[in-house]
Order: structure tokens, then C-alpha cells, then sequence
């Protein structure tokens, strides 16, 4: 990974988001991605907030979206890894958030959201 691509990731990924494109957001997913976040305890009955595969991710995305139709994102930093990208950014509400995405090559095959303890 370099800096140029998590750049053009982190854009294409802002993007995708603030448009509500699921089909653009998931492409950058492998089909076997495994995802944590703290708010798929919530909203995934039974997950224990892992998610496994790209059509749960889906899945679980989708609904996220259909309960917060005013979802918009701002990046506030990028960190580049090995094989690794975290983009750190600001929710719709003011909220500060972590993703951390593991890369095989193109592909994300492990994500992680992250929120501030407050």
C-alpha cells in the first residue's frame, strides 16, 4: 500500500458513503471480508458485532443507512500501514470514528470501526 492509493481509496470510499452507494462502497470489500463495529451489536440480531461476508456487510450497511438517512461523513486524517489504511473521520452527528481496513492487495478482507470512548 502507498500513499497515493489510500488516498484514492479514502476518496473513492467518501464518496460512496456520502452518496448512500452501497453497490460503490462494497466493491472495494472482498466476498469473505470479515467487519467489526460496536453499532453491529445493535442493529445485526445475533452478531456479537462481527460480520461476516460481503453480503451480510451488505446486509448490515443497508439497514444502518435505511435508519439514518442524514448519514454524511468528513475525513479528518488518513494513516497508511503496510498493508493497512485507517481513516479517521467525523460522523453526521459530530461523532469522531475510526476504520481500520486490512487490504489483500485491492481488496479490504478485515475492516474495524472504531468510536471515541466518551
Amino acid at each position: 500500500m502507498d500513499a497515493a492509493t489510500a488516498q484514492g481509496f479514502a476518496s473513492d470510499w467518501l464518496i460512496a458513503w456520502n452518496a448512500h452507494d452501497l453497490d460503490a462502497i462494497l466493491s472495494h470489500f472482498s466476498d469473505d471480508v470479515v467487519f467489526t463495529s460496536p453499532l453491529a451489536l445493535r442493529i445485526i440480531e445475533g452478531s456479537d458485532g462481527v460480520i461476516r461476508g460481503k453480503e451480510e456487510l451488505r446486509t448490515y450497511w443497508s439497514e444502518g443507512l435505511r435508519r439514518t438517512p442524514e448519514l454524511h461523513f468528513e475525513i479528518e486524517d488518513l494513516y497508511l500501514g503496510v498493508t493497512s489504511v485507517v481513516i479517521h473521520y467525523r460522523n453526521h452527528s459530530g461523532g469522531l470514528v475510526n476504520e481500520v481496513l486490512v487490504f489483500d492487495g485491492p481488496l479490504v478482507i478485515e475492516g474495524h470501526a472504531t468510536y471515541l470512548v466518551s
